[in-house]
């Protein structure tokens, strides 16, 4: 693949903690990106903000929606500029951009910058969200990965792929390899929040589940090898 949006959790950033950033976690995710930037592989990147702050969370508290959802998207500047950091320390480029106006934290997210700045070997982290309130970074995610001309939404998860059942709680869920956007919504399988699935069957944009905390699947999977599952129509 030329060019790749990963989709990173941001309670993947916890590690072992109950909030936060784990930097140990953080630095290992940065190192597996780092690889596979040096290979020339474009990379755009959304990650949540789940560590710090949910929006739906804060709503179930008392949070007024639109506030808690802004402060969300707050939450995921945090994350991407603790990631940009990493991957500068190891001598990446990374730039971050930002769906609302934050300069000098990030620049406004421009399409046609962004894409330079890929095509010039950065890795582009995109933080905010979409900018709006009621989506999710599953949405921004999708949304992006189109924008972007990305040849594959890669889901960062901690199972490896798609299953029948949730393989945390049913020892006998099976893993697919291959499976179509109508399948997963005929049999209910929750790979995105439903407006970042549909956007990506809309527009034809593959989505490759995988496990993001087995070192070396991100490369292994843009080498071409059989990782995680594949969505598509």
């Amino acid at each position: 693949m030329k060019r790749i949006l990963l989709k990173m959790s941001g309670e993947s950033l916890m590690g072992k903690q109950k909030t936060g950033i784990d930097p140990e976690m953080l630095n290992a995710f940065a190192k597996e990106i780092a690889d596979v930037s040096q290979q020339k592989t474009q990379v755009a990147i959304v990650v949540g903000g789940g560590n710090i702050f949910r929006g739906l969370k804060g709503a179930a508290q008392g949070f007024d929606r639109v506030k808690g959802d802004q402060m969300g998207m707050m939450a995921t500047v945090i994350n991407s500029l603790a990631l940009q950091s990493a991957l500068q320390s190891m001598n990446v480029k990374a730039r971050v951009y930002t769906a609302i106006r934050m300069e000098p934290v990030g620049n406004l997210y421009d399409r046609d910058e962004a894409i330079e700045a890929m095509e010039n070997n950065e890795v582009v982290i995109v933080s905010g969200g979409t900018g709006n309130p009621f989506f999710t970074t599953d949405t921004a995610a999708a949304l992006r990965a189109v924008e972007l001309n990305a040849d594959a939404l890669l889901k960062a998860t901690r199972v490896d792929g798609v299953y029948t059942a949730d393989p945390e709680k049913d020892p006998k869920a099976t893993r697919f390899d291959e499976i179509t956007f109508a399948e997963c919504l005929k049999n209910e399988y929750k790979i995105l929040d439903l407006t970042a699935f549909t956007m990506c069957k809309e527009n034809d944009m593959p989505i490759i589940v995988f496990n993001f905390h087995e070192q070396g699947s991100l490369n292994a999977l843009i080498s071409g090898k059989k990782v995680g599952t594949i969505v598509r129509n």
